[in-house]
């Protein structure tokens, strides 16, 4: 198939979803939303579904484990579900007498959504839900190894559709083989671009000509302050680094340690299954052996990663993640940025105040804006790197894969998608969620007139400058 019929397959994949679209809206109300909404959930989240789904992705992308895929497809999906549940989306959001504008929810159409194969089933999902609650039709374009995936996650969908009498056409997908093309057609006929992916397909959603949400870069680092609990914080960082063998653009990248308490925490992180490697040099090596990050490490069981580094016998048998010792920062030094692998880089810093220089000097060289972590017992020290650092989001004393993106013990809306401002060549700061899928009609009418007079406006100004 030439560029031109891939081209035309696309138009009439948008064509059919742009139909459907009208449809669903058509004589709608928030129920019918809903219940789609629901119903997408409960195609990944039924237990069977989700362990076939999460079997499937780990065989065909080579990435991450079945137990943590089954985790997050359930508690990523339900949170989300917590989040919609009695959101008005449909009708009239809110009647302001004060204002005279009256609000109207209304869909934005046809959304299409370009998702990465490290999440193939949790993100199109989390996508298609906030979708259907806001009235949209979906066309999801997934990476090349997350295309079975995606497959089998719209068939579970559709089977569910079927049981409400919905029309498949909302849910669809670029049809395989997936291309650059294709995406980039269904991007450029779509309604709203929401991207989560590589800085490429970023990139490409940010120019295509469609309105886009696309999400930045992560490379985590984290603090640990000499006043923290150093237990806790190498059971959060461990279990953090580990899930789903580090797909998360949330997992830890580096670790940067005050030097008060450097040894004692090497000790509690030995306890937790973290080993300490001083040979950076061995371990750039078989990471990036071509410049390229080794497939046999990213994403890898803790043996698997252990013995393609080469360091089988030579950390201990309980090991669950590698500490790397380095102090390099920047493109000529891989370890400070983002590796996608049960590998983390640490930095000893001499305080405080340094530990925030290191990691702002690794922001500055990859992950600025998507989050930082910190480990203290002072929450001055959080707000002080709120105000800054350049990022969107200061995690404290969690486990930063389960906090960046929703836990159910903090305030942050579920999502797989995390804004990260204009530090990340972003156009939102805040998580992905039902927000970014609809859209609004404003009804204004005439009110009492509001007028200040000049005086109102510059006494202040005036006393401290002059007229």
């Amino acid at each position: 198939m030439n560029a031109h019929d891939d081209i035309a397959q696309l138009s009439t994949v948008v064509a059919r979803a742009r139909a459907a679209q009208k449809a669903y809206e058509t004589g709608a109300n928030q129920r019918r939303y809903d219940r789609a909404a629901e119903a997408a959930a409960w195609a990944i989240m039924e237990p069977s579904r989700n362990r076939a789904l999460a079997e499937l992705a780990v065989a065909t992308t080579g990435l991450g484990n079945v137990p943590d895929k089954i985790i997050k497809n359930h508690r990523k999906t339900l949170g989300l579900m917590r989040d919609i549940k009695g959101v008005k989306t449909h009708g009239i959001i809110s009647n302001d007498a004060s204002t005279g504008i009256t609000e109207i929810a209304r869909p934005i159409g046809v959304v299409g959504a370009v998702v990465p194969s490290t999440n193939p089933a949790a993100t199109p999902a989390n996508n298609i839900i906030n979708a259907l609650k806001c009235g949209n039709a979906v066309v999801v374009a997934p990476s090349p190894k997350g295309v079975a995936s995606c497959e089998l996650l719209l068939s579970n969908v559709h089977a569910e559709f079927d049981k409400l009498g919905l029309n498949h056409d909302l849910v669809q997908m670029v049809p395989a083989p997936g291309s650059k093309v294709k995406t980039q057609a269904m991007m450029e006929l779509c309604d709203r671009v929401i991207c989560t992916g590589s800085q490429n397909n970023v990139h490409r959603a940010q120019t295509c000509g469609t309105p886009a949400v696309a999400v930045g870069a992560g490379n985590v680092t984290v603090i640990v302050d000499e006043t923290a609990d150093l237990e806790a914080a190498a059971q959060k960082i461990t279990a953090s680094k580990t899930f789903d063998n580090a797909t998360s653009c949330s997992s830890e990248n580096s670790m940067i340690v005050v030097d008060a308490i450097y040894e004692d925490f090497i000790a509690a992180l030995a306890n937790e299954g973290g080993a300490l490697v001083e040979d950076e040099a061995q371990i750039v090596s078989k990471l990036w052996p071509d410049g390229h990050l080794n497939r046999e490490v990213i994403a890898q069981d803790a043996d698997k990663m252990i013995a393609a580094l080469g360091l089988t016998d030579q950390v201990p048998e309980d090991t669950k993640f590698l500490a790397v010792e380095t102090k390099g920062i920047g493109p000529d030094h891989p370890l400070s940025g983002e590796k996608l692998s049960r590998v983390a880089a640490l930095y000893r810093a001499k305080d405080y105040e340094d530990a925030r220089a290191i990691a702002a000097r690794i922001l500055d060289y990859q992950g600025a804006g998507h989050s930082i972590g910190i480990h203290t017992a002072d929450d001055a020290r959080a707000v002080a790197l709120g105000t800054l650092m350049p990022t969107c989001r200061v995690i404290v004393n969690q486990a930063h894969t389960f906090a960046t993106g929703g836990s159910f013990n903090n305030g942050m809306p579920f999502s797989l998608s995390m804004g990260c401002g204009s530090w990340g060549g972003n156009a939102i700061d805040e998580n992905l969620h039902w927000k970014h899928f609809i859209q609004t009609t404003k009804i204004v009418r005439e009110i009492p007139p509001i007028e200040p007079t000049v005086e109102d406006i510059f006494a202040d100004y005036w006393a401290d400058a002059g007229e």
